[in-house]
């Protein structure tokens, strides 16, 4: 979520969200797949990320990964740790 925030058009592929997690976080530039699967898993099963198709005049591989209008408010001041639904 934090990558995709703070990109310009709050959306990135799934390549740019790996490139950020490295440049940010030293701990996985160690080159291991393992972290990676870990972002696809997530992307694709939490209801907060939302995969856009791209536009016929952007060329390049992927889709574009966005964040639900409605997950919005779950990451104000900057806290993007996923937080547990209140029964």
């Amino acid at each position: 979520a934090l990558a995709i925030h703070s990109a310009p058009g709050h959306r990135r592929t799934l390549s740019q969200i790996y490139q950020f997690v490295a440049e940010n976080f030293p701990f996985y530039r160690r080159g291991r797949a393992g972290w990676q699967n870990s972002i696809r898993h997530n992307l694709s099963l939490n209801d907060c990320f939302r995969k856009v198709p791209r536009d016929e005049d952007d060329p390049g591989k992927g889709n574009y990964w966005t964040l639900d209008p409605n997950c919005e408010k779950m990451f104000d001041n900057g806290n993007f740790r996923r937080r547990r639904k209140r029964r």
